[in-house]
């Protein structure tokens, strides 16, 4: 793998901070040099992954910018702090995999980007929702083959159906919106409520109301304990038959055992995800010269009515920068006052 070092550019100016950025990509990188156009920091970028082992990279580092799937564990953090890391900026909204105890333990302060477009992962689940319904994918192949059949494609039509929104924040109330623009009735589950739903005309329900009622589920809420596997077999089971399931939010929000068995017995007519409880060894590599090794996730990609796409919702021009701009005013403010308003703290 290649290591990237972006310094001086020919400036006699001395750098700022030091932060070492893991599983890095071409797109990150273009953002993130954009957004050091002012050479504040001085940024070490990696393609590989952050645990215990890469994290020894680190040392002499004051900062640490990690992704979705880093392994951030006691561990890992152990041996950033060994190295001297202070600063653990993730340029993501989620942090489960982030031991937030063991980093408060070891006095690193983790910053997280919690807004960068959540009109982005409301636009792509409905992307998502779209190209199921109305079978965008088979169509596409088909009509490149010659083949003008419409056998097969019949969809529904969107307006008039009751759709369940799990989660109801920054990017829940940007797929409400969407929803009502289509003319859907929109339930909603929380454990707090919206008033920004309230005023676009939801309604809330219990969950095993909004499941027992909804044609369309849609998963907008975080990876807590609680909410770990909250689509299991029980709540498949509360689901209207034929119902369209999707996730752009945390793989483990899903059973995915007990999808597939959703799928098998017709249950779930639909499913369309960005995200997959084991996604950590497959998605942002390419993998298409390589043996699939995960029987679960190949079974999924056997069934017609499944459209999976590799965790990029997030992934827009204006998305890219905000979570760039973030990082780094994250860093700024936590190396000039000591906190940050993104600051994410143990429970």
């Amino acid at each position: 793998m290649r290591d990237r070092l972006h310094l001086f550019h020919g400036s006699l100016k001395l750098p700022g901070m030091k932060v070492i950025f893991y599983s890095m990509k071409s797109y990150d990188e273009h953002y993130f040099s954009q957004a050091n156009e002012d050479e504040r920091y001085e940024l070490v970028f990696h393609e590989f992954k952050l645990d215990a082992n890469s994290a020894k990279l680190a040392a002499g580092a004051e900062a640490v910018c990690a992704f979705v799937n880093d392994h951030l564990d006691r561990a890992t953090l152990e041996v950033l702090h060994q190295g001297g890391t202070q600063f653990l900026a993730m340029r993501c909204a989620g942090f489960n995999n982030v031991d937030l105890r063991a980093a408060q333990e070891l006095g690193i302060s983790v910053v997280r980007v919690p807004a960068y477009s959540p009109y982005a992962v409301a636009e792509h689940t409905l992307a998502l929702l779209l190209a199921l319904n109305r079978r965008l994918y088979r169509a596409y192949n088909r009509v490149r083959e010659g083949n003008f059949s419409l056998e097969g494609l019949v969809g529904f039509d969107l307006h008039g159906k009751t759709v369940g929104v799990v989660g109801t924040g920054k990017i829940g109330l940007e797929v409400v919106r969407l929803f009502k623009g289509f003319g859907c009735e929109v339930l909603c589950n929380d454990v707090k409520e919206n008033d920004a739903a309230l005023e676009l005309g939801v309604t809330y329900v219990t969950r095993e109301v909004l499941l027992a009622r909804s044609d369309i589920v849609t998963l907008h809420c975080p990876l807590v304990e609680a909410t770990r596997h909250m689509i299991d077999a029980a709540a498949i089971a509360e689901m209207k038959s034929g119902v369209m399931l999707l996730n752009t939010s945390r793989g483990a929000l899903v059973d995915t055992s007990a999808v597939i068995g959703g799928l098998k017995s017709g249950k779930i007519g639909y499913l369309g995800i960005d995200v997959y409880e084991e996604e950590d060894n497959l998605f942002f590599e390419d993998q298409s010269t390589r043996i699939m090794q995960d029987d679960v996730f190949a079974r999924l990609l056997t069934f017609p009515n499944v459209l999976i796409t590799g965790h990029q919702a997030f992934l827009t021009s204006h998305a890219l920068t905000q979570i760039a701009g973030t990082t780094l005013q994250n860093l700024e403010e936590l190396s000039e006052t000591g906190s940050c308003a993104n600051q994410l703290f143990c429970s």
